[in-house]
């Protein structure tokens, strides 16, 4: 009897141990079937934080939910650049069926590992002049995305409106981000076209933002930074430098606001997510192809509001603003 019973437990953890391994086998099987996304994140702050949220949630509502029908692998580099490098080759090494790159030096990783996987570019401001792709209209490859080109005008207009006073303009960028550097240029143009003088200096690491934030904050009447992932990394330094010189920021994206900036017309960065993240999901689907699918943009942007900082600063929010803005306090 005993004998009979040990044999029964033995036999039992063997058609256990066989009816797990098969489960297992059959999940394994049934993920090798499922897309591999790659999404690369070149660094944590609020701004990128929002964009890889929409675009998770984006390929979700798309029926692409990580683990059931698709393998999201999501890597963030914290700003290194061999860690941007080694992770696209862990893409490609993967046979990723698409990769997304969040800011402009992931995607220029991402396109420096593959010309065949297609690639969706997530917050590039100029896809074009980063030699992502032919044209912006016709991007002639494996790459296609989303803009995050900022309403630089409307943004210096609203400076003028908000600081009718000022007269030079600081404005600051991290000389290492191609994208800071067409947007700052772009600035200094239309700046001169609305009458105001300007200063530019540049950082490249956050750890000049510091210093050389002070020195700029100390020469101009306001400061204007660009959708910049160097200053969005170090904006509460910024800010900490210029409030001391009683100086407003005018930032470009809304998240900045939130962390100290005066104001903004700012795009919605959770919405660029989503957009890129519907991109990606129609690449999947074979809906459309990168090669002859134009960059997209957005079609609007808001103005936000921190009037916590205009009361810091002793500025007066004119009420015809404030009706039309999103207040952060």
């Amino acid at each position: 009897m005993k004998k009979m019973i040990g044999f029964i437990a033995i036999l039992t953890i063997l058609l256990t141990y066989a009816f797990i391994s098969d489960v297992r086998s059959t999940t394994e099987t049934a993920q090798k079937d499922l897309p591999v996304v790659g999404l690369l994140q070149l660094t944590s702050h609020p701004a990128l934080d929002l964009i890889s949220q929409g675009i998770i949630d984006a390929l979700n509502e798309e029926g692409f939910v990580d683990g059931e029908t698709m393998i999201l692998d999501f890597q963030n580099a914290q700003g290194d650049q061999s860690n941007l490098n080694s992770m696209s080759t862990r893409f490609v090494s993967r046979d990723a069926d698409i990769m997304i790159g969040i800011a402009t030096p992931a995607a220029q990783a991402l396109a420096n590992a593959s010309s065949d996987i297609p690639i969706v570019l997530g917050a590039i401001t100029d896809p074009e002049a980063s030699n992502l792709v032919a044209s912006n209209e016709q991007p002639g490859g494996n790459i296609t995305g989303v803009s995050d080109a900022t309403p630089i005008k409307e943004q210096l207009n609203l400076l003028k409106d908000l600081l009718p006073d000022a007269k030079n303009i600081g404005i600051l960028y991290s000389s290492s981000e191609d994208n800071s550097i067409v947007q700052g240029k772009q600035a200094e143009e239309l700046a001169k076209e609305l009458g105001f003088e300007t200063t530019t200096m540049t950082v490249s690491s956050t750890n000049d933002v510091a210093q050389i934030g002070a020195a700029l904050a100390s020469q101009v009447d306001a400061i204007w930074v660009p959708t910049d992932n160097t200053i969005a990394s170090a904006m509460n330094t910024l800010v900490s430098a210029t409030d001391a010189e009683e100086i407003p920021i005018i930032p470009a994206v809304d998240t900045m606001v939130e962390q100290g900036g005066l104001a903004t017309v700012g795009l919605n960065q959770y919405e660029l997510g989503k957009l890129t993240g519907e991109m990606t999901a129609a690449i999947l689907k074979g809906e459309i192809e990168p090669a002859t699918s134009p960059i997209q943009y957005l079609e609007q942007g808001d103005i936000f509001i921190n009037q916590e900082k205009a009361a810091e600063l002793g500025i007066t929010i004119p009420q015809s603003i404030l009706e039309q803005a999103v207040n952060i306090d």
